[in-house]
């Protein structure tokens, strides 16, 4: 929905001063103060053709583009300042053509068609609950998986459940021993969790449980029909739960196939590693050596027990063979970074060609008061606890600043939830997260509540315009203003900050951008009424407000956010 200022910039240049506007177009740049121009373009490049220094181009230029474009519609004037030939563009006629086109025209998605992308996200562990330790993982996958298909990429998101493991034999130990069927039913996750919690409290005075967790573990990988049942019934449980608060959340999936999916399939992974000869024995495992710089792949242990990298290569196989993906991405926490070194370096070494295409996508912690989270000790953060909280806490917000508003409670939870899902995103993923409540609820500072009244504001501002003046629309002779000329620089250029988005694997690019344009916005809207008796001057500021709205919803959207329309 974007124009493309600098091929119009460089079009204007070409025919005036009889340059080609391809080289003009590939050097256009910003300067460093505005006070220098709105464009430059550095003259170097003319050199070899004229003979001329930079600034004798430049000057060149300057006296040419002067005698020849009196009244230009794109470019007011140009100034040479040493090798640099500095434009200054006509304000109003940007203003004028990108409100036109973004009220015109709608968002494209075209860069990634025919391509694939695989994101493995959120993949918590089956018979726990849901711990705000994969809530970043959950929501930084789930706004790439907005941000791809925004693009127009084919996008499949994939639930690498932890779902295997001989933590599913002390699970069924525990519950043999002390379950409850009635307990199961009323609140599974969290009776699951605590049975869990308890057998390592128990197994530490009475050794013999972990041999009976083993052997339950063994029952369950030899198809035991009792485990097989167990397992089933915790894992259909779990997901149930899970998908209560994905709801919440905004996240779907295509796929939840956790790590028992590829459990029937290790042994030929296993085996073609083998025949490609790029494994070798070790005290009795099986290992891939990857050089100095990397400790070797440990593919299956002395005991014959395969481990997550084993599960996880034959998971990149199938993939790749079912889906014919262009990029694999794994939102995985920045501890995991070898754990991915190493499956990458494996793929790699099989020859398959596209392990360049895989990527992990790292990122930091939450950080909460409470302190460390240890599932095995029970000292755990629930994101459903976190989630209910952030909606209480938005709704005493806005009892206290808008009691009359309709659907209070609604509106408290978009807030609420939309909050939490911010702070996980508005600064680079990699740093970790300071979980602060009053910051994170703050309608005035960098936050989810602060974008969403931003939203709410203009949607207030075009209702009244409407009451007014009638439907918007765009007028052609319509007269504009320059003091929209900074928003809708910004406008324009939300389309680039989507496509940099997605090449960084970083939504926080976009959380960055929306708290620009909301500054904006409500700078432009402190210092100029938008709503006048003047029709054409209202009709004129509310299309620019208009493309603010616009741009906003669907990048509260990417984000995972709802754009709500009164707070």
């Amino acid at each position: 929905m974007s124009i493309d200022i600098n091929k119009r910039l460089s079009e204007n240049l070409s025919q005036v001063l009889d340059i080609p506007a391809e080289k003009c177009y590939s050097l256009i740049e910003t300067p460093p103060d505005t006070g220098f121009g709105d464009f430059a373009i550095p003259c170097f490049a003319f050199t070899k053709e004229s003979r001329k220094n930079p600034a004798q181009i430049a000057s060149d230029f300057e006296r040419l583009f002067s005698k020849k474009a009196k009244n230009n519609e794109v470019i007011q004037k140009v100034k040479s300042n040493g090798p640099y030939l500095n434009m200054f563009v006509n304000k109003v006629y940007i203003v004028r053509e990108v409100v036109r086109h973004v009220f015109k025209s709608r968002f494209p998605g075209l860069h990634g068609t025919g391509k694939t992308v695989i994101i493995d996200y959120s993949s918590p562990n089956i018979a726990k609950p849901f711990g705000v330790g994969h809530l970043r993982s959950t929501v930084i996958g789930s706004s790439l998986y907005k941000i791809f298909s925004f693009l127009g990429y084919k996008v499949i998101g994939i639930n690498h459940l932890g779902d295997w493991g001989t933590q599913f034999g002390k699970l069924i130990t525990a519950y043999k021993r002390w379950g409850s069927t009635e307990q199961l039913k009323s609140d599974p996750v969290k009776y699951l969790f605590n049975l869990y919690v308890r057998f390592h409290s128990e197994a530490e005075n009475t050794p013999e449980l972990e041999d009976e967790a083993r052997s339950w573990f063994s029952r369950l990988e030899n198809n035991d029909e009792e485990a097989g049942r167990l397992w089933g019934q915790f894992r259909d449980l779990s997901v149930k739960e899970f998908k209560k608060i994905y709801g919440r959340l905004g996240v779907e999936f295509d796929y939840y196939t956790g790590e028992s999916f590829y459990s029937s399939v290790l042994e030929d992974t296993i085996k073609s590693m083998k025949e490609i000869g790029i494994t070798s024995e070790s005290d009795g495992a099986l290992i891939v050596p990857l050089g100095d710089d990397m400790q070797p792949a440990l593919l299956r242990k002395s005991d014959d027990a395969t481990l997550y990298l084993t599960r996880d290569i034959a998971a990149a196989l199938y993939r790749h063979r079912t889906f014919h993906f262009d990029l694999a991405l794994y939102v995985v926490g920045s501890p995991q970074a070898l754990h991915f070194r190493q499956l990458f370096s494996v793929l790699g070494k099989m020859g398959l060609g596209w392990n360049e295409n895989c990527h992990h996508v790292p990122f930091g912690h939450v950080r909460f008061a409470e302190g460390s989270m240890s599932t095995r000790k029970g000292n755990i953060v629930f994101l459903e606890e976190v989630l209910d909280k952030a909606s209480e806490l938005a709704l005493s917000i806005i009892e206290e600043k808008n009691p009359g508003l309709n659907h209070k409670n609604e509106v408290a939870e978009a807030v609420g939830v939309s909050s939490v899902i911010f702070n996980s995103l508005k600064n680079y993923r990699i740093k970790d997260v300071a979980f602060v409540w009053d910051e994170v609820l703050n309608f005035n500072g960098e936050t989810g509540p602060y974008l969403q009244y931003t939203h709410a504001r203009i949607n207030s501002l075009l209702k009244k315009f409407k009451e007014i003046h009638g439907e918007l629309r765009f007028e052609e002779g319509l007269s504009f203003g320059a003091e929209g000329y900074g928003i809708v620089l910004l406008i324009n250029n939300f389309e680039n900050v989507v496509i940099h988005a997605s090449k960084e694997f970083e939504p926080s690019i976009i959380s960055r951008y929306l708290l620009d344009l909301a500054s904006q916005f409500n700078s432009f809207y402190n210092t100029h009424r938008i709503i006048t008796d003047d029709h054409s001057l209202s009709l004129s500021r509310a299309l620019v407000v208009y493309g603010v709205k616009m741009v906003l919803k669907k990048g509260l959207e990417l984000l995972g956010l709802k754009a709500v329309e009164e707070m």
